[in-house]
């Protein structure tokens, strides 16, 4: 199927490795240019090299709001123009919340909730104006069902579930859509510490309906598909990727 994304332009945060690399794969595989966003270009090296036609890379501490409001600028300044921001960047420090650190909580709202409300607002501009633009906000089921040990970044995530709705509702008048994965358990690197150990391994996907963690090329589609033309009527919604686990709680 042609998703009718050659000539777009996406900008993908925390696309050095796991979802937000799938990410940037599946767009720029699909004809869109993309921006790779990671703390470091280093960490972004191998995904510029896979396909350096289509995909440039830039620097940027999402702690910096500075920093996120400038993506857009270097999108259009590289590939003249902006039409999907995918916020994929996050991070899940875990913790007995009656031992929370606030200087960690205020950080992972920072990088979680803030940072992508900064992307959505700076490229929204350039969106509103062309009246057409995209914004995919990545959650996780943790912002659907609260985990323990993950108070902050349930918080969070479930944040970005109420902004998604909120905004869409915004700017729907405009041509823009707004929407949310909530993956569920991918094989990623970030799960290396339930991947690395086959019992914790298997604990854990007996959790889970279909009975495996996600690879991490059954995502990078749906991205592709929100950020096409073809979605142009899906806003304000939330797709749970997680092989059947939120749906059995």
């Amino acid at each position: 199927m042609d998703l009718g994304l050659e000539g777009r332009v996406a900008i993908v945060t925390g696309a050095s490795r796991g979802l937000g690399r799938a990410a940037a794969v599946a767009l720029a595989a699909e004809g869109a240019h993309v921006l790779g966003v990671a703390r470091t270009t280093g960490d972004l090296a191998s995904l510029a090299a896979s396909d350096p036609q289509r995909i440039a890379v830039a620097a940027c501490d999402m702690r910096d709001t500075a920093q996120v409001a400038a993506l857009p600028a270097q999108a259009i300044e590289r590939f003249g123009r902006v039409d999907v921001v995918v916020n994929n960047a996050g991070i899940a420090p875990a913790a007995s919340f009656a031992e929370q650190d606030w200087q960690v909580w205020n950080e992972v709202l920072a990088v979680n909730v803030t940072a992508p409300a900064v992307l959505a607002q700076a490229a929204g501009r350039h969106f509103i104006a062309q009246r057409s633009g995209k914004v995919i906000n990545i959650a996780s089921t943790s912002g659907v069902r609260g985990k323990p040990s993950l108070v902050a970044y349930s918080t969070s995530k479930g944040a970005l579930v109420r902004f998604t709705e909120a905004l869409s509702g915004e700017w729907a008048r405009h041509g823009i859509q707004v929407n949310t994965i909530a993956p569920g358990a991918f094989d990623t690197v970030a799960q290396a510490a339930v991947t690395g150990s086959p019992e914790v391994l298997e604990k854990r996907v007996r959790k889970i309906p279909a009975r495996r963690m996600g690879e991490v090329g059954e995502f990078g589609p749906l991205v592709a598909f929100l950020a096409s033309p073809l979605a142009e009527f899906i806003t304000g919604a939330t797709y749970v990727i997680d092989g059947g686990e939120v749906a059995k709680l």
